[in-house]
């Protein structure tokens, strides 16, 4: 079954982006074929998967149009790998099995697909087919998780400032939880306030998606220093290159592993007031930490 919601919500969400994006011939044809580029690199769209799920769960049913939301959220994402990948940040020549965005186009384009990519999931935002007050909520929500203060952009600063230094485990887990786990968090909560979740569901909703952010983080650090570049899709071992701030660093593999197990157990116990309906949702928590890549 959780095989079956992977697929199906990867096509939905898939559907959904070759809908909503310009195609790769509109003018000006260079920026689109950059963006797509990038978007349709084989991505596995666990966070709009995690959008629709949370908002099936919340509904009893897939509630119409989820999926523009999910696609929004994963133009973010995308935005945020391009410019991750970029000679000023990680530097990476591959993501996703393919060649980095900078790669193919060129820095220059890169950054401005990023930025397109950024600006076009709000325009999907402003347009989605719910109440005016939930997508005001959703844009707030989504705007925060990926800002400065407690978001993406303020994870990505001080993971670049931790570089060559041994951060503490304080530090470490305020990168992880900006870097990451805000997105992730994003995307169960703006899932919740689309299918019309009250104030505990979405309290709920939030705590779940801040623990299973952080154990999905954790993860991708172990498996950095455990798995090989074609198993991973992208370059293996560059946290320890680079001298990263990662868990396996600070608390070695073992000990790392078992504090996602704990995460994802915890984030799971949110979703019991959800009954039967949140079976799905707390196994694609528990696929966040078994993964292979």
């Amino acid at each position: 079954m959780l095989q079956q919601t992977l697929e199906e919500g990867r096509k939905l969400a898939d559907s959904a982006l070759e809908r909503l994006l310009p195609p790769a011939e509109q003018y000006p044809p260079s920026i689109h074929g950059a963006m797509r580029h990038s978007v349709f690199a084989g991505g596995k769209r666990l966070r709009p998967i995690l959008c629709m799920e949370a908002a099936r769960m919340v509904s009893g049913a897939l509630p119409i149009g989820v999926e523009e939301l999910g696609a929004a959220l994963e133009m973010l994402h995308t935005y945020s790998l391009i410019h991750d990948d970029l000679p000023a940040l990680d530097n990476d020549d591959l993501r996703r099995g393919r060649p980095t965005c900078h790669k193919a186009f060129g820095e220059s384009t890169a950054i401005l697909a990023g930025d397109a990519l950024q600006t076009y999931a709000y325009e999907v935002l402003s347009r989605l087919r719910a109440s005016a007050e939930s997508r005001v909520r959703i844009i707030e929500e989504t705007a925060r998780a990926t800002g400065t203060v407690d978001g993406m952009i303020g994870g990505q600063v001080m993971d670049l400032q931790a570089q060559h230094t041994r951060a503490d485990a304080a530090t470490l887990e305020y990168i992880h939880r900006s870097k990451t786990a805000a997105l992730i968090t994003a995307c169960v909560v703006t899932g919740g306030i689309y299918a019309g979740a009250d104030e505990a569901a979405v309290n709920n909703l939030r705590e779940f998606g801040r623990s299973i952010g952080l154990a999905f983080q954790i993860v991708d650090d172990i498996l950095d220093v455990t798995q090989s570049s074609e198993q991973l899709g992208k370059t293996a071992g560059k946290d320890t290159v680079t001298e990263k701030a990662t868990y396996p660093a600070l608390f070695g593999i073992k000990e790392s592993a078992a504090m996602a197990d704990e995460l994802v157990d915890s984030a799971c116990e949110r979703l019991d007031a959800f009954g039967a309906r949140a079976e799905t949702l707390k196994a694609l928590a528990h696929y966040l930490v078994q993964r292979k890549n």
